[in-house]
């Protein structure tokens, strides 16, 4: 694939996974390897919103931010053409799933142990302030089902370089 593919309207590859799973790593990366853009959502909210996510969680509740991300990510899956990341939890809306339908979706699976240790306790994600293991544990068993059944690909991240997943995710494309 070369930059001249990143204007087409059909993602190289849609990097999902909970936190800590490694989409924006193993974003950038992938994206040098197929010598396209790297785009990730998270980033787009933050650009519309004018603050960080934590911020628009905070000062305009969830919701808000839901209505955000899902906006984010169907104008990217329309006009981004190399590699795009989702935040963890936007999955969780059912247009944004049907919109993922067809897509080259990329399930960077990650344990809790993984997870925790490259999130970090003291994180300012959102939904893990309050007991960040006990919460990142709930929602990475709420939203396995849903990586799994979107994925067309599903890779392990744990213990892992990222240049090997990379490897990987490249040779399965």
């Amino acid at each position: 694939m070369n930059s001249a593919s990143q204007g087409s309207e059909r993602p190289a590859a849609v990097l999902i996974g909970p936190p800590g799973s490694g989409k924006s790593t193993i974003g950038h990366l992938l994206a040098e390897r197929l010598g396209v853009s790297f785009r990730d959502t998270d980033a787009d909210v933050e650009a519309v919103a004018g603050k960080p996510v934590s911020d628009v969680f905070v000062e305009d509740g969830e919701a808000r931010f839901r209505e955000l991300e899902a906006e984010a990510v169907r104008a990217a899956l329309e006009s981004h053409g190399g590699v795009l990341s989702l935040g963890g939890g936007a999955i969780l809306y059912e247009p944004t799933q049907e919109l993922l339908a067809g897509h080259r979706v990329v399930y960077l699976q990650v344990g809790l142990d993984q997870a925790v240790r490259r999130v970090g306790l003291a994180s300012a994600r959102p939904l893990l302030v309050l007991n960040p293991r006990s919460q990142l544990r709930k929602l990475m068993e709420e939203r396995r089902p849903v990586y799994e059944r979107l994925a067309v690909i599903t890779v392990s991240t744990d213990d892992r370089e990222p240049a090997d997943i990379v490897d990987q995710i490249a040779v399965e494309l």
